[in-house]
Order: C-alpha cells, then sequence, then structure tokens
C-alpha cells in the first residue's frame, strides 16, 4: 500500500481525473476527502470503494466560493486529525476564444476556479503542514500551461498561472518538507467537454487551434493520469519539487 494511512484532500472528484485519483489513493490505502459540487457521485465513488483499505469521504463543495475551498480543508484536518496530501484538480474549460472574443463572465468563473480556488486551497493546507513538518500538493494543470494554443486565452492563462503556482510553492517550502508538483496532460477522455462554456464553442477560435492537433500521436485515459498522481503523492517520488510532468504520449516532444 503506497498511501496507507495518508490523509488526502481530492477535489473535482465526482469524474474525470479528479474520480480516478480518489479511487487510486483509497485503493492504496489513503482515506480520501472527495470534494465536488455533485455529492451524489461521490456518495456512488464511495461506495464502489467501500471494501478498500483506504475509503472516501464525501464532501459537497463549490470551490469558486473561497470559503468553501477553505472549510474543506480545515474539515478534512480537524475530522482527521492531519493532512499529508492536497490534489488540486477541480478545473473548468474555455470556449477556445482569443483575448478579443473572451466575456467577463467566462473570464471570472474560469479564473475563480482554476486558479483563485487552488490558491485558496493550497495557502490553507500550507499552514497545516507548516505545523505538521511535511505535506504534499498536487496539482492538475496542462499542457496548456506550458504551450499557448491548445485552449483559449482564459484556460491558458489560467494554467500557466497554476504552472507557476506551482513552481513557487514547490521551491518556497522545500526546505520546510513540504512538495508541490503538477501533473500537465495533453488530451485526455474525460467530460470536460461537457462544461458550461464547452457547450458554446467558439468554432472559427477552435478551427485555428485544431490544427495543431495533429500533432497528437493519442489521447491518455484518466487511470494513468492517476498513476502519475500516485506516484506523486508517495515517498517515491522523494527527490521530485515544484515540477511540472508532462503526460501526452510525445505530443509536445515534436
Amino acid at each position: 500500500m503506497k498511501l496507507k494511512g495518508k490523509i488526502a484532500v481530492v477535489t473535482g472528484a465526482s469524474s474525470g481525473m479528479g474520480k480516478e485519483i480518489a479511487y487510486i489513493f483509497a485503493k492504496e490505502g489513503a482515506i480520501v476527502y472527495a470534494a465536488a459540487r455533485r455529492i451524489e457521485k461521490l456518495e456512488e465513488l464511495a461506495e464502489k470503494a467501500k471494501d478498500f483499505e483506504g475509503k472516501i469521504i464525501p464532501c459537497s463543495s463549490d470551490l469558486i466560493n473561497q470559503e468553501d475551498a477553505e472549510n474543506l480543508i480545515e474539515y478534512a484536518y480537524t475530522n482527521s486529525g492531519r493532512l499529508d496530501i492536497l490534489v488540486n484538480n477541480a478545473g473548468m474549460m474555455d470556449d477556445f476564444s482569443a483575448v478579443g472574443d473572451v466575456k467577463d463572465d467566462m473570464l471570472n468563473k474560469i479564473f475563480d476556479l482554476n486558479v483563485f480556488a487552488n490558491f485558496y486551497t493550497s495557502r490553507k493546507a500550507v499552514n497545516i503542514f507548516l505545523k505538521e513538518g511535511k505535506g504534499n500538493i498536487i496539482n492538475i494543470a496542462s499542457l496548456s500551461g506550458l504551450y499557448g494554443a491548445r485552449a483559449g486565452a482564459v484556460y491558458t492563462a489560467a494554467k500557466h498561472a497554476l504552472v507557476g503556482l506551482t513552481k513557487n510553492t514547490g521551491f518556497m517550502y522545500a526546505k520546510q518538507n513540504i512538495r508541490c508538483n503538477a501533473i500537465c496532460p495533453g488530451g485526455v477522455e474525460t467530460d470536460i467537454g461537457s462544461g458550461e462554456y464547452m457547450k458554446h464553442i467558439n468554432e472559427d477560435a477552435m478551427n485555428i487551434i485544431m490544427t495543431g492537433m495533429g500533432g497528437n500521436p493519442r489521447n491518455g485515459n484518466t487511470p494513468e493520469i492517476a498513476e502519475i498522481a500516485l506516484f506523486l503523492a508517495s515517498d517515491e517520488s522523494s527527490l521530485i519539487n515544484g515540477q511540472c510532468i508532462v503526460s501526452d504520449a510525445g505530443w509536445s516532444a515534436y
């Protein structure tokens, strides 16, 4: 068991990568506080993990709300008496618009969830980790956080911000035994396409972005991303800190 007895928080755990990460963490012995707005999906996940040595504790949380984001971390800590791992996975895709077409609603909501929510949970977790003398944060960023045209302007800028937060956090707290790394997937088969802004795609902008899709060898799947998260959460990756792990089947190697 790679995470036996560990206490973890995983956000955006009702579907996609977050769901798979919460599941494999529990399978490997962790007590996982799985957070999302859709509590019924989390309860279904907890039921599937009921025979594992670890377990999943569903937490209804709207991470766009600062109080909810901070209370989630505080709840996990006070309920279990400690905190070991935070996985910031919750996120939202944009509609592929370039900056000139971006609407304020999309700009604000995506930055609230993809940047500020991660900042709030990380800040709360770091201050707990400092008291405990160790801790581990894993941010689910994106290839969009390293390159310019895998998504629209808002999502790209938000994921670049998350990459910067990852690197700064990893370095600033390295001597306090707190690690922070990011996973940067390329294409992954999830339900991100069902998001609010993906239902009304900016077709002209998407067509420009799609010109680069021919170089993508294949899309990944959620278990593949979860295995990377498990490695980063475990002691096996103890020397890895402040890094952005690209997982794109070689797409960005061209």
